[in-house]
């Protein structure tokens, strides 16, 4: 079905004054994405100029999804709807729009998108922001799209919750002692952020599920693979001496050096030559920015579209892009580019709101320059490890300090997550499979993968 007429970049609006109506127009701001930088855009730009502009929020879903609790919510100890903040009540004077963008005329300036039932629509803007985000980043391995599963969605932690407890049923239902260990062998790819958080919610959860089944002989194992030398080998060594140190104590196989081969129906063949039986591959060896960026004809640095340190798009001076999906200059490291996180992507957001609303008269434009607050990394049970602004924690502190960030993290439902924490750690975590998602509805992208750099 072909594009219906455009919205027109200027909504009307009608105002009474005195005893008369009066027709008023305000310029459409169109923002693309509702990650970090979508939703935080979208949130501060209604503050700040919700009365100058119309502000229009495009996005896939009707959700913001706050990722660093998907381990919790694949490890059972968070509802999953805690983690899907709706945008529809959250974001005041913000109208949205559900709908996946495939199309930007930069000179006639409208976003083109297809709505979720199949039609074709365009909204027309006056000020663009792209903060389309990430997806999972690909590997030359044979047999990898086919047999593994990424984790970037709630649909994918829902779908690893499901296949944990499955497999571990047909564990202890098998006579033969060979599948019975690779049912309750789970292989984690990547050793970063989320790969780390994975295997050490999931080692626990899978020891949970074992003394409930006593026809179990085998215990669970967990394997955490990756090329590079440690664990979180972007974080400070305190940080991953920590982390893997944990991860040890509970009994996961951390293998640093390695990776997989080839990944087949059966199992895993190890870049030393090891074959692994196993019906599990989680791949978290990090994300790329969304192809959707290089389709638009601009210039991009590694994948991500280029901006300057105003988060403006060279030639555009209309379009904004922040989060993942764009090259920011770092102002604290001449000549690099911001790295994708959460956090970049958050303040990136604000800043592009900020800039936007000056370009309306409200403020002035400001630069971007950031400074790094540290990092969390929640290891599940009453492990973390955290540095906030540079001290180094383990242990109590540092869960401490990690829940306590991302509950001020959280623009809603801080209530309920909280509540779930309460009753995982005084009450039995119930394990059951609702079978919400099937395997086929969360492949990895079948997109030409990249060519591996320093790590898988």
């Amino acid at each position: 079905m072909g594009p219906r007429p455009t919205y027109p970049a200027e909504a009307t609006f009608v105002r009474r004054v005195g005893g008369n109506v009066i027709a008023m127009t305000k310029p459409r701001v169109v923002i693309v994405g509702a990650g970090f930088a979508g939703y935080h855009a979208a949130k501060t730009l209604s503050r700040l100029a919700g009365s100058r502009a119309e502000i229009v929020l495009l996005n896939s879903t009707d959700y913001f999804l706050y990722l660093p609790l998907l381990p919790e919510v694949a490890a059972g100890v968070v509802e999953p709807t805690r983690v899907a903040v709706p945008l529809t009540g959250t974001l005041d004077g913000v109208r949205v729009v559900i709908g996946e963008a495939d199309e930007v005329d930069l000179q006639n300036r409208w976003v083109g998108f297809t709505q979720p039932e199949g039609d074709r629509n365009r909204l027309a803007y006056d000020r663009l922001v792209l903060a389309v985000g990430s997806v999972n980043k690909l590997l030359p391995i044979p047999g990898v799209t086919e047999y593994a599963h990424g984790f970037r969605g709630l649909p994918e932690a829902l779908y690893l919750h499901d296949h944990v407890i499955r497999q571990l049923e047909l564990a202890e239902q098998a006579e033969d002692p060979a599948e019975q260990q690779a049912r309750a062998t789970f292989v984690v790819v990547g050793a970063g952020y989320t790969g780390t958080e994975v295997a050490a919610h999931g080692q626990l959860f899978t020891d949970a599920l074992h003394a409930q089944r006593p026809r179990l002989t085998q215990r669970p194992r967990w394997m955490l693979l990756d090329v590079a030398p440690r664990v979180l080998p972007e974080m400070d060594k305190r940080m991953s001496t920590t982390a893997h140190r944990v991860l040890e104590r509970r009994g996961v196989d951390v293998r640093m050096g390695t990776s997989v081969a080839e990944a087949t129906a059966d199992g895993v063949k190890l870049t030393d030559g090891e074959y692994v039986p196993t019906c599990t591959l989680v791949w978290c060896v990090g994300v790329r920015p969304d192809p959707f960026v290089a389709e638009l004809g601009l210039r991009t640095d590694r994948g991500r579209l280029v901006t300057d340190e105003f988060l403006n798009v060279p030639g555009f001076p209309e379009v904004y892009a922040c989060g993942d999906a764009a090259a920011v200059p770092d102002l604290t490291r001449p000549g690099q580019i911001c790295a994708m996180t959460a956090q970049h992507a958050q303040r990136q957001g604000k800043l592009a709101a900020h800039n936007i609303a000056a370009s309306y008269g409200h403020g002035k434009r400001r630069p971007y320059r950031h400074h790094d607050l540290g990092w969390v990394v929640d290891l599940g049970g009453k492990d973390a490890a955290a540095n906030p602004l540079k001290v180094n924690l383990g242990g109590l502190p540092a869960k401490t300090v990690t829940r306590g960030y991302h509950l001020l993290a959280m623009p809603a439902n801080r209530t309920r997550i909280t509540a779930d924490w309460l009753l995982d750690a005084t009450l039995p975590r119930p394990a059951v499979q609702l079978g919400l998602i099937p395997a086929n509805a969360v492949p990895l992208e079948s997109t030409t993968p990249e060519v591996p750099a320093r790590r898988p």
